[in-house]
């Protein structure tokens, strides 16, 4: 029934739906360790003391190149950075910076918690990177899953908040793949529930949907046409949300799934890498 627990569960658990997830899971694990010994790359520098708090540098031949932040999914309780080294490559290769930082996973740590640890890291990155030939004029963030969650939640922080020093447009824009934009709804699949640990006013705390606008930048919110009804719907709420100044794109990108759809972003034939380049690029 439609609003069930059940029903939740068929809505969020995409490794039902896709049922060889273990292939693709495999091939990034395979491709990102191929990355990782044969990229000009810097691996597990601390952006901070706390857990997981380390990320990757992926560099680029290009001086004062635009930085791509690339934050990974796995509902905020699972994956790594190093499964993620994969969609490196193929945008080193035509001249980006490519970041990956970690994150603590739930539940020994709040999503809230996760938010600000990626607040640290673009901190980080926009007062250290320049050392590695990046420009932290150029920022922009991807996300895949709650990744595309978190990369939202860059685009809404307001930056002096944090820290005095930050430009109010510290991220210049971000690409969601697949994100998730409200959790109350999140929150009501028993799968995950456990993990997350969310409550009434912390979901809404850590939605972006429900937060304002975004005074700068422009998110682009894809999703693979293949996926369940609950990510098509976030894929057109944030649009709904913010707007279509904010939100100037917004695709259901055909004959790709949740996992497939993350894939397409290394492929340097597919329009969802020229998607990531045209924002890195874009004037």
């Amino acid at each position: 029934m439609r609003g069930s627990p059940e029903w939740f569960d068929r809505m969020y658990n995409n490794r039902a739906l896709v049922p060889d997830f273990a292939e693709h899971l495999q091939r990034w694990a395979d491709e990102s360790k191929h990355a990782r010994e044969h990229s000009n790359g810097l691996f597990d520098l601390s952006y901070g003391e706390g857990l997981n708090e380390t990320l990757d540098i992926f560099t680029t031949a290009s001086a004062k190149a635009p930085v791509l932040v690339f934050l990974h999914g796995g509902y905020w309780r699972a994956l790594d950075k190093s499964d993620h080294s994969f969609i490196a490559p193929a945008l080193t290769k035509e001249g980006v910076c490519v970041v990956v930082p970690n994150y603590a996973l739930c539940p020994a740590v709040s999503i809230k918690d996760i938010v600000m640890q990626m607040v640290k890291a673009l901190t980080w990155v926009w007062r250290y990177i320049s050392h590695w030939g990046g420009d932290p004029g150029r920022i922009h963030v991807a996300g895949h899953s709650a990744g595309g969650h978190l990369a939202a939640m860059m685009m809404a922080c307001e930056w002096s908040r944090y820290a005095k020093d930050l430009p109010p447009d510290l991220v210049k824009s971000a690409l969601a793949i697949s994100g998730l934009f409200e959790l109350e709804s999140v929150r009501r699949s028993p799968m995950l529930q456990a993990d997350l640990r969310l409550d009434d006013a912390q979901a809404v705390q850590c939605s972006p949907a429900w937060m304002p606008a975004p005074l700068h930048g422009a998110l682009l919110s894809v999703v693979g046409a293949l996926e369940s009804e609950e990510f098509l719907r976030h894929n057109a709420l944030i649009r709904q949300s913010w707007g279509e100044q904010r939100v100037p794109l917004y695709q259901e990108l055909p004959d790709l799934h949740h996992f497939s759809i993350l894939s397409a972003l290394s492929q340097s034939d597919h329009r969802l890498h020229q998607m990531a380049l045209d924002m890195c690029f874009a004037q």
